[in-house]
Protein backbone atom coordinates (compact mmCIF):
# COMPACT_ATOMS: atom_id res chain seq x y z
CA UNK A 1 0.00 0.00 0.00
CA UNK A 2 1.03 3.59 -0.62
CA UNK A 3 -0.34 7.06 -0.03
CA UNK A 4 -1.16 9.40 -2.90
CA UNK A 5 -0.56 13.15 -2.57
CA UNK A 6 -4.01 14.77 -2.82
CA UNK A 7 -2.92 18.40 -2.58
CA UNK A 8 -0.17 20.75 -1.54
CA UNK A 9 -1.66 22.97 1.18
CA UNK A 10 -0.50 26.56 1.49
CA UNK A 11 -1.54 28.57 4.54
CA UNK A 12 -2.39 32.20 3.81
CA UNK A 13 -4.35 35.22 5.02
CA UNK A 14 -6.54 35.57 1.88
CA UNK A 15 -7.14 32.21 0.22
CA UNK A 16 -9.04 33.52 -2.78
CA UNK A 17 -6.56 36.26 -3.71
CA UNK A 18 -3.49 34.07 -3.27
CA UNK A 19 -5.15 31.28 -5.28
CA UNK A 20 -5.88 33.82 -8.05
CA UNK A 21 -2.16 34.76 -8.11
CA UNK A 22 -1.13 31.09 -8.41
CA UNK A 23 -3.84 30.48 -11.01
CA UNK A 24 -2.14 33.18 -13.13
CA UNK A 25 1.31 31.73 -12.42
CA UNK A 26 0.34 28.21 -13.49
CA UNK A 27 -2.26 29.06 -16.13
CA UNK A 28 -4.63 26.66 -14.34
CA UNK A 29 -8.15 27.53 -13.16
CA UNK A 30 -9.52 27.95 -9.68
CA UNK A 31 -11.98 25.27 -8.60
CA UNK A 32 -15.32 26.08 -10.30
CA UNK A 33 -17.07 26.54 -6.93
CA UNK A 34 -14.44 28.99 -5.59
CA UNK A 35 -15.50 32.52 -4.79
CA UNK A 36 -14.21 35.70 -3.20
CA UNK A 37 -14.22 35.34 0.58
CA UNK A 38 -13.85 31.54 0.58
CA UNK A 39 -11.48 30.30 3.26
CA UNK A 40 -10.31 27.31 1.18
CA UNK A 41 -9.61 27.67 -2.55
CA UNK A 42 -8.05 25.00 -4.78
CA UNK A 43 -6.16 25.64 -8.02
CA UNK A 44 -6.83 22.77 -10.42
CA UNK A 45 -3.42 21.82 -11.81
CA UNK A 46 -3.45 19.98 -15.15
CA UNK A 47 -1.53 17.06 -13.64
CA UNK A 48 -0.76 15.96 -10.13
CA UNK A 49 -2.13 17.24 -6.84
CA UNK A 50 -4.16 20.41 -6.29
CA UNK A 51 -2.63 23.61 -4.95
CA UNK A 52 -4.89 24.12 -1.93
CA UNK A 53 -4.97 27.57 -0.33
CA UNK A 54 -6.17 27.53 3.26
CA UNK A 55 -6.91 30.76 5.12
CA UNK A 56 -5.38 30.82 8.63
CA UNK A 57 -5.31 33.57 11.28
CA UNK A 58 -1.56 33.57 11.96
CA UNK A 59 0.91 35.30 9.58
CA UNK A 60 3.94 33.66 7.97
CA UNK A 61 6.90 34.16 10.32
CA UNK A 62 9.85 32.17 8.95
CA UNK A 63 11.26 30.71 5.74
CA UNK A 64 9.23 27.90 4.16
CA UNK A 65 10.61 24.41 4.71
CA UNK A 66 8.77 23.16 1.59
CA UNK A 67 8.43 25.21 -1.56
CA UNK A 68 7.39 24.88 -5.19
CA UNK A 69 9.96 24.77 -7.99
CA UNK A 70 8.68 25.98 -11.34
CA UNK A 71 10.10 25.06 -14.75
CA UNK A 72 8.82 27.63 -17.25
CA UNK A 73 7.80 26.88 -20.82
CA UNK A 74 9.50 30.14 -21.87
CA UNK A 75 12.98 31.18 -20.77
CA UNK A 76 13.69 31.55 -17.06
CA UNK A 77 14.35 35.27 -17.58
CA UNK A 78 11.01 35.85 -19.31
CA UNK A 79 9.17 33.94 -16.60
CA UNK A 80 10.88 35.79 -13.75
CA UNK A 81 9.87 39.07 -15.42
CA UNK A 82 6.26 37.90 -15.85
CA UNK A 83 5.99 36.73 -12.25
CA UNK A 84 7.41 39.99 -10.92
CA UNK A 85 4.70 41.84 -12.89
CA UNK A 86 2.05 39.57 -11.34
CA UNK A 87 3.17 40.64 -7.85
CA UNK A 88 6.00 38.29 -6.90
CA UNK A 89 9.18 39.67 -5.36
CA UNK A 90 12.78 38.57 -5.88
CA UNK A 91 14.15 37.03 -2.65
CA UNK A 92 17.51 35.55 -3.74
CA UNK A 93 19.12 35.54 -7.14
CA UNK A 94 20.99 32.27 -7.69
CA UNK A 95 21.33 32.77 -11.46
CA UNK A 96 24.92 32.42 -12.65
CA UNK A 97 26.71 34.30 -15.48
CA UNK A 98 26.96 31.04 -17.47
CA UNK A 99 23.13 30.71 -17.51
CA UNK A 100 22.84 28.05 -14.81
CA UNK A 101 21.12 28.51 -11.47
CA UNK A 102 17.68 29.65 -10.41
CA UNK A 103 15.80 32.60 -8.95
CA UNK A 104 14.04 32.48 -5.57
CA UNK A 105 10.87 34.56 -5.57
CA UNK A 106 8.06 35.09 -3.06
CA UNK A 107 4.35 35.26 -3.78
CA UNK A 108 2.30 38.25 -2.49
CA UNK A 109 2.09 36.66 0.99
CA UNK A 110 5.81 35.90 1.22
CA UNK A 111 5.75 32.17 0.37
CA UNK A 112 9.01 31.39 -1.40
CA UNK A 113 9.32 29.46 -4.65
CA UNK A 114 12.02 28.86 -7.26
CA UNK A 115 12.09 29.50 -10.99
CA UNK A 116 14.38 26.97 -12.64
CA UNK A 117 15.85 26.96 -16.13
CA UNK A 118 13.47 26.02 -18.93
CA UNK A 119 14.17 23.21 -21.39
CA UNK A 120 15.36 25.82 -23.91
CA UNK A 121 17.66 27.34 -21.25
CA UNK A 122 19.10 23.85 -20.63
CA UNK A 123 19.71 23.38 -24.35
CA UNK A 124 21.54 26.74 -24.54
CA UNK A 125 23.65 26.10 -21.40
CA UNK A 126 24.03 22.35 -20.90
CA UNK A 127 25.94 22.54 -17.59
Amino acid sequence: MVSVVQNVAIDCSDAYELARFWSEVTGCPLHPDAGRGDREVPVMLAEGPLLYFNQVPEPKTVKNRIHLCLRPTTSREEEVGRLLKLGATLVTDRRQPDGTGWAVLADPEGNEFCVLRSESDHAATPS
